[in-house]
């Protein structure tokens, strides 16, 4: 009876042994920042009901269709996000190889020999000998966790590059959508270039043909075509940009690009989905780069258990079991069987201080990794924070810049009227007509800075959670 509980409580001694870690308990740091943000809105303002930019998918937040199309592809064609997601895979079948030292590595083999050789007297011998075996070799008995935190460390790292993986794809939808209305601005400020063009040359040939008729002056015509070619040079710059988005947007989708439908102008676009009321900074917990910033900080916490481990014993463990014979006939006869049992320990008795040493930069590389997650959210509050400051600055300036735009287009088509009918020169008129084409691209520029606010907001949330796995 003695014995079976002398066995027993080995076996217990050693399930402990096995579940023992050294690693410390892991603790997520507090937020460095306040408990929420900036009101987004201001109350009654009117809006719509808002929607929470951190958790809704992208295709609820970019209605558009053309956007969504281009999305679609993007994440389905992108190199670089496809790069990631290979390195994501790389990660995993690290991890992999990590965890398999948990368990021993059962390998077999076999051999055979037939020599024949010169003996003392002049005699020749041959010899045979056949063998087979299995067993493992080597394997380390974690009875302190060194490999169950080294495993530990190689699974956060795969789960960061995971969480970095997701950040790219957000950022890539991000840098599409961004695109886009870059495209849909420049092709509005085309066709503004395009409208301005036509009032110069009618400008040009009325102010011209006055002049032939001796009421103009030449000094008002070469005005007037300094405007005409101005307007052409305008028109050449915005061929170009339009141009060039669509080549912007055919790298982002990785693909050969869609036929876009003629999209209505940035200025007449519905707002997104807006938010209101307070945020919680809690939210910032889901964005992927700090979620990669805690799985770097859970892996270096880790990384502390196993140096500590180094301290005590390493116990291995090489055993096998096998047949041997010196005939092949009799290689399976009950009394060929062969076996071996060879567990070694090594305990670490001077070092030189090197252990020590692994464990402070154990523990230091834990600060940095603590540092680096804290600074992750605080840059991340000020992101949001700038973000969600902008949305109601930007509306009041939209505002301010709409009623501007009104006043230009009064004054252009007042300074027009006065203009034929002799009242003012053509200096007026010219001047009214450059005033109105910077006030229509102050307007569309204003307006995609306020879009694009909007889209970094989704982003800078971490926006689409249900949809970014």
């Amino acid at each position: 009876m003695s014995k079976r509980i002398f066995l027993t409580a080995m076996v217990l001694f050693t399930v402990f042994l096995k579940s023992c870690s050294f690693a410390p308990e892991y603790l997520r740091p507090e937020m460095p920042v306040a408990d929420s943000f900036p009101a987004a809105t201001k109350p009654g303002d009117g809006r719509q009901q808002a929607l929470d930019a951190a958790d809704i998918g992208w295709r609820d937040y970019f209605v558009d269709s053309a956007l969504q199309q281009l999305i679609a592809a993007a994440l389905a064609n992108n190199r670089d996000l496809r790069q990631s997601a290979l390195a994501v895979e790389s990660y995993q079948a690290q991890y992999r190889i990590q965890r398999s030292a948990l368990l021993p590595t059962v390998s077999g083999g076999g051999s055979g020999t037939k020599q024949r050789a010169y003996s003392y007297g002049g005699n020749h011998v041959t010899s045979e000998y056949y063998s087979l075996s299995a067993g493992v070799t080597a394997y380390e008995l974690d009875f302190f966790g060194r490999v169950k935190n080294l495993k530990e460390n190689a699974l956060e790292q795969y789960l960061a590059m995971e969480e970095a993986h997701r950040s790219v794809r957000l950022s890539l939808v991000a840098e599409v959508a961004r695109a886009y209305l870059t495209l849909l601005a420049d092709r509005e400020m085309l066709a503004i270039t395009e409208d301005t063009l036509r009032n110069e040359e009618e400008s040009y040939q009325l102010v011209e043909q006055r002049a032939k008729e001796g009421v103009s002056t030449q000094l008002a015509l070469a005005q007037a075509r300094i405007g005409l070619e101005t307007a052409r040079v305008d028109l050449a710059l915005y061929r170009r940009q339009v141009g060039l988005d669509l080549n912007s947007l055919s790298l982002l989708t990785g693909a050969e690009m869609p036929v876009l439908p003629e999209a209505s102008a940035i200025s007449d676009r519905q707002p997104f989905p807006s938010l209101s009321g307070q945020i919680s900074s809690r939210v910032l917990l889901q964005r992927p780069d700090i979620l990669a910033a805690e799985h770097e900080l859970k892996g270096a916490n880790a990384n502390i258990g196993a140096a500590r481990a180094a301290f005590f014993p390493s116990v291995s463990l090489t055993a096998n079991a096998g047949v041997m014979s010196g005939g092949l006939s009799d290689l399976f006869d009950g009394s060929s069987g062969t076996w071996l049992f060879s567990p070694s320990i090594t305990l670490p008795i001077f070092t030189a201080g090197r252990l020590d040493a692994q464990l402070d930069v154990a523990k230091i590389r834990k600060e940095i990794s603590v540092a680096n997650y804290e600074k992750a959210i605080q840059t991340a509050f000020r992101e949001v924070a700038d973000a969600l400051v902008a949305l109601d600055t930007y509306r009041e300036q939209l505002s301010a810049q709409k009623a501007n735009l009104q006043a230009n287009q009064d004054y252009y088509a007042t300074a027009r009227d006065r203009y034929q009918e002799g009242l003012d020169s053509s200096l007026t008129l010219l001047d009214a007509q450059r005033s109105l084409f910077d006030a229509r691209r102050a307007y569309v520029s204003l307006r995609l800075a306020q879009q694009v606010n909007q889209v970094n907001l989704y982003k800078v949330l971490g926006g689409g959670w249900k949809e970014l796995g």
